[in-house]
């Protein structure tokens, strides 16, 4: 990518493990520690990009709320809110924030905070669906309905932020390489196949191409009736046999040309008005080989050419 074509990235932090089971009785999901292991592998530096700064959340709590049946609901939503109110300034001046988890629950606020601006898709690259709600979900992790929410479902405390109304409408969302084939029960499913802009599973990506699904995701979000696009990365779309560092593994996955010619497509394709990273877990990747590989590809997809 030219350097007149970069977007000017800023990387924010945002370390929320919210969303999450605990990864053991009595210890908190590792993925906190995710922006913290990029900036460790000039993630920042690499990509040529401003600092963006930090936004904390509040303090894990272990148990699970039995009337909302979501784990630490009032931490995600106030985060969601408090990581809106930042990017908004930031979005102001033209940057492209890089918002690095944290678990997926934090996209909430990226989707929040451009929403005065006008309409925006989402390109969702994710092992996982994420169109769970408290009554289909088993762990009562926000992480795992991120989508749902924005959609407009499950618990109004998270799916209707600050009177918003949902914060992504179904023909404007692309999804990518999912392994989990659309779980989340019946209504999600119908959803799926008949309201979703495009739902490509990762066999579906495959038999099709990864370069044509990526022309189709935007076709679905790179229109004028949209102001823009937000890019949602979890590392578990990723094949498992190069990104075990994550919460709920599967077989298989994306390798990492794959992933980078997909986003670096996004990204050059113009009007991404951001992206979030999340999912990897330091804890879970003792010698930090992991991590620095896919800071690697990061940097292959969205640095300098």
């Amino acid at each position: 990518m030219s350097e007149q074509g970069r977007p000017r990235l800023t990387v924010v932090d945002a370390p929320s493990n919210l969303g999450l089971r605990p990864s053991r009785p009595g210890k908190e999901p590792g993925v906190r520690r995710l922006a913290e292991a990029l900036r460790a592998n000039g993630l920042v530096e690499r990509l040529q990009a401003r600092d963006g700064g930090r936004v904390m959340p509040a303090a894990y709590s272990f148990a699970l709320d039995p009337a909302i049946g979501v784990r630490n609901w009032r931490g995600a939503r106030d985060f969601a809110l408090d990581l809106a109110g930042h990017l908004r300034p930031l979005l102001d001046r033209g940057l492209v924030p890089i918002v690095l988890g944290g678990d997926c629950s934090i996209l909430l606020g990226p989707m929040l905070a451009p929403r005065e601006r006008g309409t925006y898709g989402l390109v969702f690259i994710d092992g996982h669906d994420d169109l769970l709600v408290p009554k289909t979900s088993q762990t009562g992790g926000a992480a795992g309905m991120d989508l749902a929410l924005l959609l407009g479902h499950g618990p109004t405390a998270l799916g209707n932020l600050g009177g918003a109304g949902p914060l992504a409408q179904p023909e404007n969302v692309a999804m990518l390489g999912m392994r989990n084939e659309w779980s989340a029960g019946p209504v999600m499913a119908d959803l799926v196949a008949n309201r979703i802009g495009l739902a490509r599973s990762l066999a579906q990506l495959r038999q099709g191409g990864a370069s044509a699904a990526t022309a189709q995701a935007l076709a679905v979000v790179a229109n004028r009736n949209l102001n823009g696009f937000w890019i949602h990365l979890d590392a578990d779309v990723l094949d498992n046999a190069l990104m075990p560092a994550v919460d709920s593994p599967q077989p298989g996955g994306l390798s990492y040309d794959e992933l980078i010619a997909i986003v670096g497509r996004l990204v050059a394709a113009g009007g991404v008005a951001g992206m979030t990273v999340t999912i990897d877990d330091p804890d879970l990747d003792p010698t930090g080989a992991i991590g620095a590989a896919f800071t690697d590809a990061l940097v292959r997809a969205l640095g300098p050419a």
